[in-house]
């Protein structure tokens, strides 16, 4: 894996990732700011880990989304307190267990993101089911 980082001014740059890319910047102007980057991410690995495990165990669901919010803490460097991840989710309520075992799956087992900011950050979630 490799990125390119292009500094276009203040605090802002540009990422590229092969063709790629995204707006990063510090004063939340221009782009998104880096650490909102990494729960992104986090978002997005286990996300994507949650469809593939409700795809293969051929659960229906629609309207998924994953908000994810944290503290900093005071001092320098400002790291992640605690990371809470709610699943709001699209599916018959019957399905609940299932789609718990696949976001434990994803955060226990198989989204690499989880695994590197666990180890700064405990993270807990929260699945809700509409209906």
């Amino acid at each position: 894996m490799k990125i390119k980082a292009l500094w276009k001014k203040g605090h802002a740059f540009e990422s590229w990732q092969e063709e790629n890319h995204i707006k990063i910047d510090g004063d939340r102007i221009s782009g998104v700011s880096p650490k909102s980057l990494l729960l992104s991410g986090l978002a997005g690995c286990s996300g994507i880990d949650v469809v593939d495990i409700l795809e293969k165990m051929r659960i229906e669901f629609s309207d998924f989304s994953i908000d994810v919010e944290t503290q900093q803490t005071e001092e320098h460097p400002k790291v992640f307190k605690e990371i809470i991840i709610t699943y709001k989710i699209k599916t018959d309520p019957s399905n609940e267990d299932k789609v718990r075992k696949a976001v434990e799956l994803s955060l226990d087992k198989y989204c690499g993101v989880s695994a590197m900011l666990r180890k700064n950050s405990p993270i807990e979630f929260k699945i809700v089911i509409k209906q």
